[in-house]
């Protein structure tokens, strides 16, 4: 089944829309310059809510060239469980933070072997783009990213909406879908309905993959 990152949460209703929408990771920006910035102790406020009532979801922190020590610290601080690295930080970060970090990239990476997780998620692929760390709108290059998704357990980013997602799942089959700006209102105020449109489209695409690999391996069988 693929996971859904629904990012840029900065309300605790908006979380608890997108959990209630079937979430599986909800993501809290931490760049200042993001409109979706959050402050870390609002983000405290929020997760510690939403844990209480569903404790299996994953908070994860977007950072962007971010200090090792400043991305460890809101980590605690916000119980978050993973941390994504938005912007041109070299391997080297990655690897001093450890298995909780994970790399993205804007665009396809010429050596994505140097940052690539053990575990889950291996990295995320978003939109090329020399303007914005993400949440741009625009659409990655869903071509390239099939050879990575059939390696790797990726979230795929970038221009996703509910009206493309499924497509975007039936092209690429990544591990993960990531949206932002696709199920906002306007940006960073997260569109109930629109949340909803999208995981019940991600959910529609998994049974139709299911309903085909199950046929095809019947079909081998006989």
């Amino acid at each position: 089944m693929t996971k859904v990152k629904i990012c840029g949460i900065r309300f605790f209703d908006d979380g608890f829309a997108a959990i209630e929408a079937g979430a599986d990771y909800l993501g809290f920006n931490f760049y200042p310059k993001s409109l979706r910035y959050i402050e870390p102790e609002v983000c405290k406020r929020v997760t510690h809510l939403l844990r209480a009532q569903f404790p299996k979801i994953k908070f994860v922190g977007v950072f962007v060239n971010a200090e090792t020590d400043y991305v460890r610290e809101v980590k605690h601080h916000c119980a978050l469980d993973l941390v994504q690295l938005h912007g041109d930080e070299p391997y080297e970060v990655v690897a001093k933070l450890g298995a909780f970090a994970y790399k993205a990239f804007r665009g396809i990476p010429d050596k994505p072997m140097d940052y690539i997780q053990a575990n889950e998620p291996a990295f995320l692929l978003d939109a090329a783009s020399s303007v914005a760390y993400g949440g741009t709108g625009q659409q990655a290059d869903w071509s390239a990213a099939v050879e990575l998704a059939a390696k790797h357990h990726i979230f795929l980013a970038g221009g996703l909406t509910p009206e493309n997602v499924a497509q975007a799942i039936v092209q690429v089959h990544p591990w993960g879908v990531d949206v932002a700006s696709g199920v906002e209102s306007v940006p960073g105020i997260k569109d109930v309905q629109k949340m909803k449109d999208f995981i019940n489209a991600v959910r529609q695409a998994d049974k139709a993959s299911f309903a085909l690999n199950t046929t095809l391996t019947q079909l081998e069988t006989q």
